[in-house]
């Protein structure tokens, strides 16, 4: 059963599952801005948001539970590491399910700094920012500002110099 979270009408239950979500995602969780070069792109560049929880294939019912909660997002398993990844990648989905759960029941580490950042992404796609180069300028440089530790395909710079072609 989806709950909807952006209704903030929840019942004792729901609320405690909807702050265990966001106590999960504080610890878990990952809010990304990836970006692929697309040359049939007018900017040259396609912005790839997403909301990712990755659990060893042991805790694959939880990750199954969480898709439930949202209501949206997929599962997919990772052969390397023997894990599953739950992941929201539609801007609507993002828009309408996920940044308004967080909203609601904000999360409490630094991982809130990123949140932030990666709403604003969202917002600036939903209104088709992404598509100019002034807009996509900007959405890079909010991205390359927040605290992701994973390895990047593209540095900053390059990206900026596609832009510039």
């Amino acid at each position: 059963m989806a709950y909807n979270t952006s209704a903030l009408v929840l019942n004792d239950v729901s609320m405690k599952e909807a702050s265990y979500v966001t106590g999960l995602v504080d610890g878990e969780g990952s809010f990304l801005i990836s970006f692929q070069q697309r040359t049939k792109m007018k900017t040259g560049i396609e912005v790839r948001p997403s909301f990712t929880l990755s659990q060893h294939q042991r805790n694959l019912e939880l990750l199954q539970w969480l898709q439930a909660f949202f209501g949206c997002g997929s599962l997919r398993y990772n052969r390397s590491d023997e894990t599953y990844k739950y992941e929201v990648r539609s801007i609507d989905d993002l828009t309408r399910v996920v940044i308004p759960h967080f909203e609601a029941y904000p999360l409490k580490s630094s991982k809130h700094k990123d949140f932030f950042v990666f709403k604003k992404v969202c917002e600036a796609i939903q209104r088709r920012a992404h598509l100019t180069r002034d807009g996509l300028e900007r959405i890079i440089t909010q991205a390359y500002g927040m605290n992701n530790f994973g390895a990047r395909r593209y540095d900053k710079q390059s990206l900026l110099q596609i832009l510039t072609r």
